[in-house]
């Protein structure tokens, strides 16, 4: 570990997040001081502190341990069966509550205005609903998420989005 690249790392996600080392340390629960250890590459945070510190800086404890280098930064891992439930769970909420419910509303619009296509059309169409998910596993990985391309080959019936898929995900970094 280099402890000297891990303080430089640390220190520039603490400016990038806008904190001073004092602001830091009393989120933390440390001294101003050990922030400035931790920067100067003179000391490491301790051990218990690497997933606090993680989480305020917005990185993980392996960005963290690499300081910065390391490729990958899983969040949690996804499956094609999961997301495929949370499409179903919303359409479920829509028959509970209404399609014109503010809750549900709520959530259609927001993944609306982030994906390529609309939500509700994926309810009734099997290809679409493949096509979708295939989008949303996209989406996952680009944020930090995992997903086994096994996976994918094994669950998207779509063909075409399941090439397109392995494709991008190839292209990202999975194997």
């Amino acid at each position: 570990m280099d402890m000297k690249k891990i303080g430089e790392y640390i220190c520039s996600l603490r400016k990038r997040a806008g904190f001073t080392q004092n602001e830091l340390s009393e989120r933390l629960g440390v001294t101003a001081q050990s922030v400035s250890n931790w920067e100067r590459g003179e000391s490491l945070p301790d051990t218990a502190l690497l997933p606090d510190i993680a989480l305020i800086l917005n990185t993980s404890v392996d960005e963290l341990l690499g300081g910065g280098s390391c490729k990958w930064n899983y969040r949690r891992r996804i499956t094609v069966e999961r997301m495929r439930e949370a499409l179903i769970c919303l359409n479920r909420i829509g028959v509970l509550l209404g399609t014109d419910h503010f809750m549900y509303r709520t959530m259609v619009d927001a993944l609306d205005e982030r994906m390529n296509s609309a939500v509700e059309e994926t309810f009734s169409n099997p290809i679409a609903l493949d096509a979708y998910i295939c989008e949303a596993i996209i989406a996952c990985v680009e944020q930090g998420d995992y997903i086994d391309l096994d996976d994918v080959r094994k669950n998207i019936s779509a063909e075409g989005a399941k090439q397109k898929t392995i494709s991008i995900l190839h292209d990202m970094g999975l194997k």
